[in-house]
């Protein structure tokens, strides 16, 4: 499904290659690791008209590509190489809350994914930046994307106005709800931005059924399995609504990095359970530089990982939250369903419907996302024995949660 590794461009009359000297080599193809560390080895001697010899023990080594490269007094040359990779996509996406403090940067950043050809900005006629100003902001981008604006009243149902919006769509990203105020449960916002979720995903059931559909809808622990539930009940599958906890893996990749003094590249700590409080809980144990922390520490940055949403609040003196960490951990899981859509399976943790853990219908865990969505829920793993004692704590605060979720889905539907 992708370009060959190397196309090589040869003079005529082309060069007949010795069998005696190449062997079995001849008929291999070189893999992705190790072709390019011999290309660039024969590189000095091609460009210097070094000695034979040089050239004839590099023609050994390289084998076919060598002969290629070398033969006929060095006229052949290549002329073009590729890793083995799809071409990129030309998906539609659309962004629920694309004039919001998370929708904004999101949806910039969802325009500069090589995968994404066209790009829907959707939210309310109320919103203080009309997201036909945002369509026409992203416009100017010097990418393939086309971008496009669309508005709802408060008055209308999304489902009778979206469908342009909507339809094509392989990816819908949703960061939209009420976010928590101060003396808010969890269960009194569930209960409003449950329904401003239902009505995205009603529009989105309709008009992109085959569509990911990937909620920032806090309370992400409930409003997930009710999504979820409300897709199943429709015949629709609930594999489809993914929730989005990206956020957790990059503040536990970036907090390991700075105490160890290491690139966040270089870091991959899988976050399990939920995305709320204790239900959050960064598994350092299966990361070779977070390993390397004292276990005396690890309670410490775990709480440190949990409470980070709430450390940015502060910081911000209440007068916003985590819009664009979290816009960037969106666009990290778009791209990797985008990608996994294209045929290069991709893999991230995400909170979804799931068997990993016993009596835990919905749990976050690593996923791979392939071609027609979720592909594969990954089981969590070994775990060190603090771990072991925080999964049981994450666990029964996620029950609860989740059972809100489905007490929704009981009593309504699409």
């Amino acid at each position: 499904e992708g370009k060959p590794f190397c196309s090589v461009q040869l003079p005529s009359p082309q060069p007949v290659l010795p069998e005696k000297m190449f062997g079995r080599v001849a008929p291999r193809l070189f893999s992705l690791r190790t072709a390019p560390r011999f290309t660039a080895s024969l590189a000095p001697a091609a460009r210097a008209g070094g000695k034979w010899s040089y050239r004839a023990g590099a023609l050994a080594g390289a084998g076919i590509l060598g002969g290629a490269l070398f033969a006929k007094d060095q006229q052949q040359k290549i002329a073009q190489c590729h890793m083995f990779s799809p071409s990129k996509g030309n998906f539609k996406v659309c962004v629920c809350g694309g004039s919001g403090g998370i929708g904004q940067p999101l949806s910039l950043l969802m325009a500069t994914d090589p995968n994404v050809g066209e790009l829907s900005v959707y939210d309310l006629t109320i919103a203080m930046v009309p997201p036909g100003g945002v369509a026409a902001d992203l416009g100017h981008l010097e990418k393939k994307v086309k971008v496009k604006g669309y508005a709802k009243s408060l008055d209308e149902k999304a489902v009778d106005v979206l469908g342009d919006c909507l339809k094509g769509c392989s990816l819908v990203l949703v960061p939209a709800g009420m976010p928590r105020k101060p003396g808010q449960t969890r269960d009194d916002l569930f209960k409003i931005n449950a329904n401003i979720a239902k009505e995205v995903v009603e529009a989105c059931a309709k008009h992109c059924p085959d569509a990911v559909v990937a909620l920032i809808v806090n309370p992400v622990n409930s409003v997930v399995p009710a999504m979820a539930e409300l897709y199943k009940k429709k015949g629709l599958d609930p594999k489809k609504i993914v929730g989005v906890t990206t956020l957790d893996c990059v503040r536990a990749n970036k907090f390991v990095a700075e105490i160890q003094g290491v690139d966040p590249d270089d870091v991959e700590v899988p976050v399990i359970g939920g995305h709320a409080g204790v239900t959050i809980m960064p598994v350092f144990s299966q990361d070779k530089t977070a390993a390397k922390i004292p276990a005396s520490e690890i309670p410490a940055l775990d709480k440190h990982v949990q409470d980070a949403g709430t450390d940015v609040v502060n910081a911000k003196n209440g007068k916003g939250s985590a819009t664009l960490s979290m816009a960037y951990a969106g666009a990290r899981l778009g791209k990797a369903v985008l990608a996994g859509l294209n045929g290069s399976p991709t893999t991230e943790c995400a909170y979804v419907i799931s068997d990993v853990e016993k009596d835990m219908p919905y749990f976050t865990s690593k996923v791979t996302f392939g071609k027609k969505g979720v592909e594969k829920v990954h089981p969590i793993g070994k775990l060190s024995k603090y771990e072991e004692g925080r999964l049981a704590e994450a666990k029964a605060a996620l029950k609860k949660e989740i059972q809100s979720g489905l007490d929704y889905a009981a009593t309504t539907s699409l």
